[in-house]
């Protein structure tokens, strides 16, 4: 399977980049971002691109693929509702209408959050929502979104954003005793990055993936 991914020097997008790497199902990855992983492997190819709205000077690098890992994102707090709207969902609709003109068979796994609801209260929720729903309506071989709610880094992956680091380092400890009485709530990047292979190599029964069918889909089972 050969794999674009995303988003692959954020947390969530370099946690799947390192299981993509490590899968022996995934042949080749190509990274799409404005800067490198900084990361060499003999399956990596990346395309330096700044541009999230315009791919036509790179549209032919995007050919061949079986699958988009989206996991590109920001946190939305301090930012404006069109900034925000900008990122989550325009960059993903673009992203989108060019892979499937140049892959029409192509899986589609969007990595969207806990909570996303397109009358949602909160302005991320909503966007997010809005986001899931165009690209929904793609006509993808198959598309996935994926609800993660508490996402611990794991094999040395760390969040960009300070207070979020902090936050990780006392929820190391505080993991077991999570997933013990709450394993829906919180899911790791491992599992969420080979949750995300499976379901872009064997597609998944429901379009929705919430906590509990992400580490489902991890250990290739679907209970529900």
């Amino acid at each position: 399977m050969n794999v674009i991914l995303f988003g692959a020097t954020g947390m969530i997008g370099a946690g799947a980049l390192i299981e993509c790497l490590e899968h022996d199902g995934v042949e080749a990855v190509l990274a799409v971002g404005r800067r490198s992983t900084g990361r060499s492997h003999p399956k990596l190819s990346e395309l330096i691109h700044a541009d999230f709205l315009d791919y036509s000077t790179v549209e032919e690098r995007l050919t061949g693929y079986d699958a988009c890992l989206f996991c590109l994102g920001v946190s939305a707090v301090g930012m404006s509702e069109a900034d925000y709207r900008r990122i989550t969902l325009d960059f993903a609709v673009a992203a989108g209408e060019v892979l499937l003109r140049r892959n029409p068979e192509m899986r589609m796994c969007f990595v969207s959050g806990a909570g996303t609801k397109v009358d949602g209260r909160q302005m991320w929720a909503r966007v997010k929502g809005e986001a899931e729903q165009a690209l929904l309506a793609m006509p993808w071989r198959s598309a996935h979104m994926f609800r993660p709610a508490g996402i611990l880094p794991m094999k040395g992956v760390k969040s960009g954003v300070g207070l979020y680091r902090a936050v990780y380092t006392v929820a190391g400890w505080l993991y077991p005793a999570v997933r013990a009485v709450a394993p829906a709530f919180l899911t790791n990047t491992v599992e969420l990055g080979q949750a995300m292979i499976r379901v872009a190599r064997d597609g998944y029964p429901r379009e929705i993936l919430e906590g509990r069918d992400i580490i489902e889909a991890a250990k290739g089972v679907t209970s529900r």
